[in-house]
């Protein structure tokens, strides 16, 4: 009887709308059109694969093949474009490793995939090895493709020449004996190293063992100053897996979800931490910034916590513009709060935390705005003109932007 698709993993005549999108050096050096096009083909093969999962790993796999050629001449500086496909690469690894092919099917993917990554110079798609033994899916399959890479990966190891010391397999080759269980061959092979991101495998490898304490310790061990996010992000992980959330949130979570902004920074940490109540884990990431406590006001902000936010803005420098978007924005919902954010505003720049005379103008007129509304026009007309009268910063900045308005 002829095999189906689905368990022979044949290629399909499938019209990928990213496929085309993704030729070499589609895109400029800009990264935001690179990264609208790797989100438009990630929701697109994640709809493949619920409804065909094999159709989906075919489509993954194609994507991985194409990426990185595609995305050549991309100015990857900012870490976002990087950090995008690395949760892609996450996603994907689950996509393959489920699809229900046989071992010839899978087995040209595998080689499909290590061609790509080896041709990845950027490197676009190199924590696609971390994640071989899970490609591997079986033990044999995994034990079979260690083999392949050993011998390769021990003289690399061994070297030392530094520009001998890379083989893009090495991390394969030590993934792949993790999944077929061989972990006295891994520590063998890792016997005098001293690279952490190597040695981690042995945490990896106990850990795969069900050690999680002995993996724990052997992560830390492996700590130096320059890769503690890599093992804070390990360590948590473990721990989340063990069971022990409290632990992992105490000793690692405010370290490891460090974003570009505070908002997006406890955005990370509440996802991850959904039995934490907001008002906690704001609390313990404004303590770790002692100083820099008004930088999450708009965190605060946006998770509903309006009294706490107006707490934090008061105690250390808060963006007058973003307090000033506050009062804007919550002036017919919250006007209370609205208006002692726009009173801080006003507060801030008389501190010297303005930019533009359009700054200032705005929270003025933004605060007033409110007050009408809550009928203490002349009470907080009041208040503006006595803590503007207090400049003393600079060329008394604000002072000379409202002294009409205010009659000073």
């Amino acid at each position: 009887m002829k095999q189906s698709t689905r368990s022979t993993g044949r290629k399909r005549q499938h019209a990928w709308a990213f496929k085309p999108r993704f030729r070499r050096a589609a895109f400029g050096w800009k990264s935001q059109p690179a990264q609208a096009r790797v989100k438009e083909a990630v929701a697109e093969i994640k709809r493949a694969a619920k409804l065909d999962p094999v159709l989906g790993a075919e489509g993954a796999v194609l994507f991985l093949e194409r990426v990185s050629p595609a995305l050549d001449n991309v100015d990857g500086s900012s870490g976002a474009l990087g950090a995008m496909l690395n949760a892609a690469i996450e996603d994907f690894v689950g996509i393959i490793a489920r699809a229900p092919v046989d071992a010839p099917a899978r087995e040209a993917w595998l080689d499909r995939l290590f061609a790509a990554h080896a041709a990845d110079q950027t490197p676009w798609i190199e924590g696609l090895a971390e994640h071989w033994g899970d490609l591997c899916v079986s033990k044999e399959t995994a034990s079979a493709w260690a083999d392949r890479l050993l011998e390769r990966t021990r003289a690399a190891l061994r070297s030392t020449h530094a520009e001998s010391r890379f083989f893009n397999g090495t991390s394969a080759c030590l993934s792949a004996l993790v999944r077929a269980e061989r972990f006295d061959d891994l520590v063998a092979l890792l016997d005098g190293e001293t690279f952490w991101m190597y040695r981690l495998w042995i945490a990896k490898s106990l850990l795969a063992q069900g050690k999680w304490q002995e993996a724990l310790r052997e992560a830390e061990a492996c700590r130096n100053r320059s890769n503690g996010p890599g093992i804070d992000a390990f360590c948590e992980k473990l721990l989340l897996g063990a069971g022990r959330a409290d632990e992992a949130y105490r000793n690692y979570a405010l370290r490891t979800h460090v974003r570009t902004t505070y908002a997006a920074t406890f955005r990370a940490v509440a996802q991850k931490y959904p039995h934490k109540a907001k008002s906690e884990i704001l609390s313990d990431l404004a303590a770790s910034t002692s100083g820099m406590e008004g930088k999450w006001f708009a965190a605060a902000k946006d998770a509903g916590l309006l009294d706490e936010a107006i707490a934090l803005a008061r105690q250390s420098p808060a963006d007058p513009r973003t307090l000033t978007r506050a009062c804007r924005d919550f002036a017919a919902t919250r006007p209370e709060f609205a208006l002692e954010a726009g009173l801080l505003a006003i507060h801030w720049l008389v501190e010297g935390y303005g930019e533009q005379s359009t700054d200032v103008a705005s929270a003025f007129a933004e605060t007033m705005a409110v007050a009408v509304q809550l009928g203490q026009a002349q009470a907080v007309f009041q208040k503006i003109r006595a803590r503007v009268a207090e400049e003393t910063f600079g060329d008394r900045f604000v002072t000379r932007i409202l002294k009409r308005e205010l009659r000073l």
